[in-house]
Order: structure tokens, then sequence, then C-alpha cells
């Protein structure tokens, strides 16, 4: 019997842990019992075969039907979640098509709050695997026997015994039809659909596993040497937020920290790009945090960086000194703060010392060795416009090198879902079940806030406006206030729908800026009419043009800033006048290496072509070096390499 463990993944770069895991524990509990030697069949061969599938949204659902007809499964299982529960849906009915033998199995989060009702509209599913899955995974694979009259790999009372499962009863030796004949697939209707009305059973659920009894999920790492590798030192949470279900289950199970400092090791030994913890609250118990942290700084390769989802008001001092000591970019945070409205977070059952939060999210910023990327969610009780305003700006304050603007998910199964009526919660009936309204915020105050989203997306989390925004926040009230106007500006001129190049981004901020610059000027002339007499001394004008041309440093500065780009800019200056200057600088610096490092085996014209120099507005000559980046942002390194009359004039001394 072959079974197909399928993922369909948001990205090619991601991976799937829970295939990857049900496989291990599989495949090992199945050794150790000696089922698989003892169902041997005479032609050679295990009687089970566990393959992986793995694919993405972005694959043509042909391409995926295509590959699992070649791999001719007994049985294919799906691992569900918001993201790709639809695509996998429209997966079931043509595969069922395709290969209509194959039984089709479903798990993950996505389907294990709501199986009985997915079932009875999806006819062709045979099952769903709810909760935590290996156990359920490695008893389904032992109930497998000989299809039986109705055409299934599974008898009803075999299943009936496997903690963990929501199944269609279909009924054997007689059961279904009144002339004492089984049903088969395709024999319960006249249009040849699997009759949905079949008796669903639920089994009681799945004892929750010892951590340290699970295998490790990976083996190799053949085909995914260049891919995210997701992996758990711990799962449930000590928390109960209420729009998360991870709330549900409260204890937290931890693996045992030798064993996660030899499966590390594999992870740097193979240098992995990056290691994504998903355990829920990685920093939950701080001896915990603190032995795998000190273990990746002792045995840090240089390249692969640990990505962790902490709560930052649960760190210790200690802790953070051990932060303070690890290789840029190492180490990547995920702190979710949701909000800051005080009223919000008692009513969405989050314990959060905020202060404490904002002071350790800024001393980690002070280090200048670590991502952090802070979470905002709109749409919880009691935050209305105005307050998550606030919260963005009280965040945004933190200055973490991301800031993501989510939006409540209404799931199956929290505690948010029961409260829906009280708070009067309009939600999308579709995945990814996204707020529309709340009593506290209106669907037009929500579309503004998904226009700032998408400007926070483009302009902060980019990190590639740095220099620009810096300065434009302060034309405004606030940040929040910088991106919805930059929002509504692209709405006006019709900017929302396109997908925009790197540097038309950049085009578009200068206009955007040029436009704003001059409204400001409008308005203060409006304000300030000429007074007779001529008593009074006129107030100063804001120096439009001056600081336009701030602004064009700036923006010069960010394109640059993360790489050498050929086509330069509109408002680019002209370069074509200091070219002598410049080339003179190349060659000195060939002579001398100054600056650049590492460059000694490269002539002048070779470094003019590897690194570049700008010429700002005053004369300043900012050289940047891209041999040599920021280890966080990937910035070039940059100098002030002088005045341009210093050149010009050692230019003069030299001749």
């Amino acid at each position: 019997m072959k079974f197909l463990l399928a993922a369909v993944n948001a990205k090619y770069i991601h991976s799937n842990l829970g295939i990857y895991s049900l496989k291990k524990y599989a495949d090992s509990r199945l050794k150790q019992s000696g089922e698989k030697q003892e169902r041997e069949p005479s032609g050679g061969g295990p009687a089970w075969e566990i393959e992986i599938g793995e694919y993405t949204i972005n694959h043509r659902t042909d391409d995926i039907l295509r590959d699992i007809y070649r791999r001719a499964p007994d049985a294919v299982g799906f691992s569900c979640y918001i993201w790709n529960i639809l695509y996998i849906r429209e997966l079931v009915h043509d595969l069922k098509k395709i290969l209509p033998d194959t039984e089709i199995w479903l798990g993950g989060p996505e389907v294990s709050y709501r199986a009985s009702e997915l079932l009875r509209e999806e006819p062709y599913v045979r099952g769903i695997m709810a909760g935590e899955g290996e156990e359920t995974f490695y008893r389904l694979l032992r109930a497998a026997g000989e299809r039986t009259s109705a055409g299934s790999i599974w008898k009803d009372q075999a299943l009936s015994l496997i903690p963990g499962l929501v199944f269609r009863a279909l009924g054997a030796d007689g059961e279904n039809r009144e002339d004492g004949k089984n049903r088969k697939d395709g024999e319960n209707r006249e249009d040849g659909k699997v009759r949905a009305e079949a008796e669903i059973v639920t089994t009681p659920p799945a004892p929750l596993l010892d951590l340290n009894e699970i295998p490790f999920a990976y083996g190799d790492l053949q085909g995914l040497e260049h891919r995210i590798i997701y992996y758990e030192s711990s799962r449930g949470c000590p928390f109960s937020c209420s729009y998360c279900l991870s709330s549900i289950d409260k204890s937290v199970r931890f693996r045992d920290l030798e064993l996660v400092k030899e499966e590390l090791a594999f992870f740097l030994k193979k240098k992995v790009p990056q290691v994504k913890f998903v355990d829920r609250t990685f920093n939950c118990r701080k001896s915990h945090s603190m032995a795998v942290w000190q273990f990746i700084l002792e045995n840090d390769n240089g390249i692969t960086n640990f990505h962790f989802e902490i709560s930052a008001d649960l760190l210790s001092e200690e802790e953070l000194a051990l932060l303070s000591k690890m290789r840029p970019g190492l180490v990547q945070l995920e702190i979710g703060v949701q909000t800051t409205n005080p009223r919000t977070i008692k009513e969405i059952r989050r314990k959060m010392d905020l202060g404490r939060l904002q002071k350790n999210v800024e001393k980690i910023g002070s280090f200048h060795n670590i991502h952090q990327h802070l979470d905002l969610i709109a749409g919880l009780p009691f935050e209305g416009f105005e307050s998550f305003r606030h919260s963005f700006n009280e965040v945004f304050a933190m200055r973490p090198e991301q800031l993501q603007l989510g939006f409540l998910k209404v799931l199956s199964g929290s505690h948010m879902m029961e409260m829906a009526a009280e708070y009067s919660l309009r939600y999308k009936e579709a995945p990814p079940y996204e707020v529309l309204s709340t009593r506290w915020l209106s669907y037009g105050e929500l579309l503004r806030l998904k226009g700032v989203e998408e400007m926070v997306e483009t302009y902060y989390n980019s990190g590639q406006f740095e220099n620009t925004l810096e300065a434009l926040a302060q034309e405004f009230d606030s940040p929040f206030d910088m991106f919805s106007a930059l929002s509504v500006y692209y709405e006006e001129n019709g900017l929302s729908a396109v997908s925009h190049s790197r540097l038309a981004r950049y085009e578009i901020l200068f206009r955007f800026i040029g436009e704003l610059l001059e409204k400001k000027r409008a308005r203060y002339e409006q304000k300030t009419p000429e007074k007779e007499g001529g008593d009074e001394a006129p107030r100063e004008l804001p120096a439009g043009q001056e600081r336009l041309e701030e602004y064009r440093d700036r923006l010069i500065l960010d394109v640059y800033l993360r790489e050498n780009v050929k086509s330069r800019p509109s408002f680019a200056r002209d370069l074509s006048p200091f070219r002598e200057a410049v080339k003179a600088f190349f060659i000195e610096e060939g002579k001398s290496r100054r600056y650049l490092k590492g460059y000694e085996e490269y002539d002048s014209r070779q470094m003019g072509k590897m690194a570049h120099i700008e010429v700002l507005r005053d004369g300043t000559m900012v050289l940047f070096d891209y041999l040599h980046r920021d280890a966080l942002l990937g910035n070039a390194k940059i100098f002030q390499v002088g005045q341009l009359g210093e050149v010009r004039r050692q230019e003069e001394a030299e001749v």
C-alpha cells in the first residue's frame, strides 16, 4: 500500500514539517513493531510505502494532478492550512476523477476543528486526521488491509478504533443497501458522486505524545538545500489568546535539550541557510531558550540563520546579554505585540507587560545584530481606527526591522469565534476568514488600514527607503499618517493595483514628496497674506526647493544602498560633470587602498564598476562598497570620501 503525504506550500522556499514528521514517526514505529517485515509480500518490498510530495499554490493544478497520477498512490493525505484549503478542495475533486480508487485523507489545523462539517461538504474525502497526527497516521497505516467490497482499504470497524479520526462510514457486510450488497464509490447517487449524508464517525482525540518519542524529521536534506527548514523544540502554548488556536492546548511539551542540540548540529553542519523554529512561544521556559541560544552562539557556522517567535516581555537580563553576543544575522526574532490598547489586551486574554516589551525591543535594537519582526492585528475588540493608529505609532517608535500589519482571522474553534456575535464581527465565510467589520471598526476604516498595510510593506518592510522615510515622517503628525497619505496618493493616481519595479517605487515616492512640499507651501502662503504697513517681519517660508533637493539626496542614497543599479532614476543628478573627479578617486584608491579593502586583486577600472560613487548636492562624495555589506540589512558599506573640491585640488597638485 502506497500512501502519499502531500503538502501545498505558500512558496517554493517553504517546507512542510508536518508531513516529514508523520513519515519519520510511522517509519520508525513500523520498523520497531516488526509489522513491516511480517507483512512483506512474496515479491519483496515493504508492505507500506510512504512518499512525500511537496508543491506550492503557484503550481498549476494540472501539474500536481499529473505528478500524483504518475505516483499512483493507494491513498493521499493533504496537509491543510488557511492559505491552501481552497486549492486542495479543488484538487480533491479532480483527483477522484482520475484516480477513483485512491482514498483521500485530510489533516492540519484548517480541518481539525470543523471536520464533520467539511466531510459533509466534500463527499470524496474519506476522513480527517484531527489534531496531532503522528500516532493517528501510524495506526491508520497499520489498519490498512485488502480493499473491501465497498471499495476501501480500510474497514469502518478498524477505523473506529483509531484515536484522532473523523471519517465517513462506507458500510460493510450488507449495511449500505437493502438487498444486502455493499455500496462502492460512485454507486450512491445517480450523478456518480458519493453519498454525502453517510454516517460521520468521530473517534476520541489522540493522546499527546512525548516529543522525545518523535524521531528527527530530516534524515537528509535532499531536495531541501535552498529552502527554509522548519523545526520544533516544543509544542503547545502557555497563553490563552482568544484569536489563536494554540490557546486550545495550554500545556507545553519540550523536546530533550540534548536531542535538540544534536539536531541543530546537523543543520549547522549542512550549512542550512535558515532554520525556523515553529515553537509558539519559544522563550516561555528560560532554561530551554538559554541553552538553545548558547549552543547556536558557540557553534555558529557563519551562515545559518535561526528564527524564533518569542514574547519579548519575558526576556531576562541574562537572555538579553546572551543575545547581544550573537553574530549579526545569526538570530531573528518575531514578536507578537498585536495591540497596545490595555482594554483590548485584557479582552483577548493576552498577558503582556507592554512597558517591559518596549524596553526590551529597544534594547535589542541597540545591539544592531538581530532582525526584529513585530506584529499588529487590526480588528480586535475595543480597537477602533484611532486606537489602532495609536498602537501602530507606538510599535513603529520601537523601530523594528519589520512591522507586519495583519488583520484578525476568525478561526473555527477559537474563543474569538464564540464571541463573534457580541463583538458584531463580520468576516469572510471563506478562508482566510478575515474580518470585514466590528462594533468598533467599519469596513471603510478597514479599507484605509489595508492601504496603510500595503504602503508599510512597500516602503518600510522592504528596507529600501530608510533614509528617505526618516525625514519624510517629520512632515506628518505621525508615521501612521505618513503611510496613510501615501496610500491615498496611490489610490488617487491609479497606482494601487499595479505591480511596480523597484526603481518605479522610488520615482513614485519622489513625485509624492514634490507634491506634498508644494501643497505645504501653498497652505502656508494662504495662511500668511502680506500685511499692509510692513511693521511685522514676514515669517520664514518653507524651503520647498531646498527641501526637495535634500530628499533627492536621501532617495539616491537609498537607491544605491541595496545595489549598484545600472538604470538611474529620473530624479538622479547628472554625474557626467564629475566623471573625471570620480575616475581620479578610483586611480588614487587603486594605489592607496584607503577605503576598498578586499579589492586588492582588482585594478582601478574594475573597482569603478564594482563600487559606486554618488555626488550629493553640496559636493559630498559618497562611496558604496558592495563587497562588504551590512550582515543584518544587506546594505552596502558606505564612506564619505571627501568633498568634490578636495578631489580637484588633489588633481591639481599631482599635475
